[in-house]
C-alpha cells in the first residue's frame, strides 16, 4: 500500500509540472515542440507608485507608455537581474519597438521586440512586411517569452559583448552601444530610448535591489523561479533556406515537388518568400 501511495504522488506531482507549461507546435516543423512556461507573479517595483507621480507632474504624457510600464517594468528588472541588462534599457526598446504595446506584432504575436525568426529560430512565426516584404518574426505565447528571448538575443551574439563591460546603471552607454554595434539602422535610436528613459524616469529601475527582488518572486510563488522555454526535438525535419534571387519554383525544381505542395506544407497564401526564411520541403 505504502508503495502505491507514494507512486501515485509522484504521478500527481508530474502532471501539476507539466501543467504549468504551454506546448506551441510549430506548424512549419512539427518535429519540434516550444514548451513556454506559464509566467510565474512577480512583484511590484513601485511602477504604480512611479507613473502615478509621473501623471502628476506631467498629465501630457502618453498614457498607453504609461500602462506599458505598469504591466512590463517587473519583467524587465527579472531580466535585468538573470543577464545584466539595464531594465531601463529593455522597457524603453520594448516601448519603442512595439509602439507602447499597441502593434500588430505586440498584440497578436506578442513579439514586443521585433525579433526576427533567423535561421536557428524553429518556434511558431509569423509574417509581417519590414525592411522587405513578408519576413518572418517569432511568435510567442506570452511576452514574458518575448523578453526573455530579447536577452538570449543580446547575450548570445558577439557583437553585443562589450555593452556588458559597461556599469549596470550605465543605461546611455548601453543606448550608443547598441547603435554601436548594429542593432537599429535608425542613426537617432539612441537619442529616442534615451528621451523615453528621461521622459520617464525608467533608470529608476535599475536601483531595484537583486536579493531582495528574487526573496519576493519566491514568496509570491510557494518557492518556484521563473522556467525558461525549452525546445523538444522529436525528429528531425528537412529544411531549405530561401537565397538571394531563388523562387519558389526555382526551390520546387531543386528538390523535386510542385509549387503548390510548398506552399501548402509551409501554409504560404501566395508565392512570396524571404531570404533566410527557413521552408519545409519534405
Amino acid at each position: 500500500m505504502k508503495l502505491k501511495s507514494v507512486l501515485f504522488l509522484c504521478s500527481i506531482l508530474f502532471l501539476a509540472s507539466c501543467g504549468s507549461k504551454k506546448n506551441v507546435v510549430n506548424r512549419k516543423n512539427p518535429g519540434v515542440v516550444i514548451a513556454e512556461p506559464k509566467p510565474v507573479e512577480l512583484p511590484s517595483v513601485n511602477e504604480k507608485e512611479l507613473t502615478k507621480e509621473l501623471e502628476k507632474k506631467n498629465p501630457n504624457l502618453n498614457d498607453y507608455t504609461l500602462d506599458y510600464i505598469r504591466k512590463f517594468a517587473p519583467i524587465a528588472v527579472k531580466e535585468m537581474h538573470e543577464y545584466r541588462i539595464p531594465a531601463s534599457i529593455t522597457l524603453a526598446q520594448g516601448i519603442l519597438e512595439s509602439g507602447r504595446g499597441r502593434s500588430e506584432l505586440a498584440l497578436k504575436s506578442n513579439n514586443h521586440f521585433g525579433i526576427k525568426c533567423h535561421t536557428q529560430w524553429t518556434g511558431e512565426r509569423v509574417y509581417h512586411d519590414d525592411d522587405e516584404k513578408g519576413e518572418c518574426f517569432r511568435k510567442y505565447v506570452y511576452p514574458e517569452t518575448s523578453y526573455n528571448d530579447h536577452s538570449l538575443f543580446l547575450t548570445q551574439r558577439k557583437r553585443y559583448a562589450f555593452l556588458f563591460d559597461y556599469n549596470i546603471r550605465d543605461y546611455k552607454s548601453w543606448a550608443y552601444g547598441l547603435r554601436k554595434a548594429g542593432y537599429a539602422t535608425d542613426k537617432k535610436y539612441p537619442v529616442k530610448l534615451l528621451k523615453l528613459i528621461k521622459d520617464y524616469r525608467l533608470h529608476e529601475f535599475d536601483r531595484v535591489k537583486k536579493n531582495k527582488y528574487e526573496k519576493d518572486i519566491a514568496n509570491l510563488n510557494d518557492g518556484q523561479t521563473f522556467e525558461k522555454p525549452i525546445e523538444n526535438h522529436k525528429v528531425k525535419q528537412n529544411y531549405h533556406e530561401v537565397k538571394k534571387g531563388e523562387t519558389l519554383y526555382s526551390i520546387s525544381r531543386k528538390y523535386g515537388v510542385s509549387v503548390e505542395f510548398l506552399k501548402e506544407i509551409n501554409e504560404l497564401v501566395d508565392n512570396t518568400i524571404s531570404i533566410g526564411e527557413m521552408l519545409l520541403i519534405k
